[in-house]
């Protein structure tokens, strides 16, 4: 196949989440691929909760993108703009492509370096366990696995959860939602929903939170786990612009290809897709990109290119290190049985196999 092509396009990915990553490991040999991303590693976030009450675990989930990217070139910074044929970068360089892969996702500040971010987990960890009480700010799936996972390694300690909607996991079915309360309850996590928590008049140091329904906290510690802005205000300026829903969600095709652009695809967390955001759909975005990118570069027509159909109604929370609550399209159930699929590792040692990073501690 490679004989087809005189001169290799060139690639450029921005994001090296679980999208990115996937996505420049999968063309590397294909094409001359460059990774933008601010950090030097790839992190398998749906695990970084684990690692804050176990951090030897964040030595298997956070890897450099040297590890599983070897082909290609990695460059750690941010992209700041996007024309025609070029993207910037936050260290002033300019780096032209054929075809651009906008893979973003959230805009979370983690240091630049792994090492850092390990020690991140360490000093989260050392908070945790200092604590007498802790706050949890936020009823998403990262507020309730966090929760879970301190109530069930440190159940003599104080857990509260402060979700500003009427209920848990909202972006799950009621049931999930009301299964999750009282998982929770039943491990003595104090539940408060329907009010919000400001941190913007709070002082560090203090041990007392106001809610805005007039409730006081005491917590030695807290935890924001809500509101993570998407990662593409960088785009609000440039050409792609008017791909941008008023959410901040690029709008792609059935090819995932960002709207009105025949070389540029979005992917994961950051596209318009009416699905639920987690990794699992992400890399499947990815796994249909690398296919139609592959079909374009070699010369494919594009009435054969790859079509992605939104995930189903399909989601997976863990609660702790042995139990979990699942949804899917046809049933609502929690505990060991989803449990088992998830919770003792956390998808880790399977993301790691598709990665092509040595998994063999994981007994895969």
């Amino acid at each position: 196949m490679a004989s087809k092509v005189e001169k290799k396009s060139k690639v450029v990915v921005v994001g090296g989440g679980i999208a990115g990553a996937l996505l420049a490991k999968s063309l590397q040999f294909h094409a001359d691929v460059v990774l933008i991303d601010p950090k030097e590693y790839f992190e398998i976030t749906y695990a970084n909760l684990r690692a804050k009450v176990e951090p030897s675990f964040a030595e298997r989930s956070v890897v450099k993108h040297s590890d599983y990217f070897t082909k290609g070139r990695i460059v750690v910074a941010y992209a700041s703009g996007v024309t025609e044929t070029e993207v910037f970068t936050s260290n002033g360089e300019c780096i032209p492509y054929d075809y651009l892969i906008i893979a973003t996702g959230n805009d979370d500040s983690y240091p630049k370096s792994r090492s850092k971010r390990l020690e991140q987990y360490q000093e989260d960890f050392a908070n945790i366990k200092s604590a007498e009480s802790v706050l949890v700010i936020g009823g998403g799936s990262t507020g309730v696995e966090l929760a879970g996972e301190i109530a069930v390694d440190f159940p003599q300690k104080k857990v509260t959860l402060v979700h500003k909607n009427t209920r848990l996991l909202d972006f799950m079915g009621q049931k999930a939602s009301s299964k999750t309360l009282d998982w929770l309850v039943s491990k003595n996590v104090k539940v408060i929903l329907g009010q919000t928590v400001d941190l913007k008049s709070h002082q560090d140091g203090e041990k007392i939170y106001k809610t805005s329904g007039g409730e006081t906290i005491i917590a030695d510690c807290h935890f924001f786990c809500a509101g993570i802005p998407l990662g593409t205000s960088w785009l609000k300026e440039s050409i792609l612009r008017d791909a941008l829903t008023d959410g901040g969600r690029v709008m792609v095709d059935q090819h995932l290809r960002v709207k009105g652009r025949k070389n540029i695809f979005a992917i994961g967390d950051i596209t318009d897709i009416p699905e639920i955001k987690q990794g699992l759909f992400a890399m499947q975005h990815a796994n249909v990109t690398a296919k139609n990118l592959k079909l374009l570069m070699y010369g494919g027509k594009e009435n054969k290119m790859a079509t992605y159909k939104a995930g189903p109604d399909m989601a997976i929370v863990s609660l702790g290190r042995k139990d979990a609550v699942m949804q899917s399209p046809m049933s609502t159930m929690i505990g060991r049985i989803p449990g088992f699929m998830k919770s003792s590792d956390q998808f880790v040692g399977k993301t790691r196999k598709q990665m092509g990073i040595d998994a063999s501690c994981f007994g895969l």
